[in-house]
């Protein structure tokens, strides 16, 4: 049971690395997602083989990755939930720097209630802000 986990965790991971490459530079190479998770060229030629297994992803015969629909729906979840966690993180006063590495540790184990409970109370507290500084 852990072990699947583990191997959720870091096909998200690879995912959501591969949409913020998409993001960054308009296209995804193995080399980039390497460089960025800090892994390995092996590392990532296995993940990347299983990811295409299981229909997250393409690779052309440049090697240039797409992510499918499904790989699409899996890394937005995850990036966004980095980014919501992210700012909550630093709102709340944590270094920008903690807040992105601890929101990457929570954003795979947060149950979806926890989720929206942490945007609900997100977004109040932007709201509560921008009402002091007016």
């Amino acid at each position: 049971m852990v072990k699947n986990m583990t191997i959720q965790k870091s096909a998200e991971d690879y995912l959501e690395a591969m949409l913020m490459m998409k993001e960054q530079h308009g296209y995804i190479r193995s080399i980039d997602i390497a460089d960025h998770l800090g892994v390995t060229k092996p590392s990532v030629s296995y993940a990347t083989k299983r990811l295409r297994e299981n229909g997250y992803i393409t690779m052309d015969h440049s090697g240039f990755i797409t992510l499918t629909d499904s790989g699409m729906e899996i890394a937005n979840r995850i990036y966004s939930r980095h980014k919501m966690l992210t700012d909550l993180f630093t709102s709340i006063g944590v270094d920008p720097t903690i807040a992105r590495e601890d929101a990457c540790k929570v954003e795979h184990d947060i149950s979806e209630e926890t989720f929206k409970a942490l945007s609900l109370y997100n977004e109040d507290l932007k709201k509560r802000k921008q009402e002091q500084a007016n």
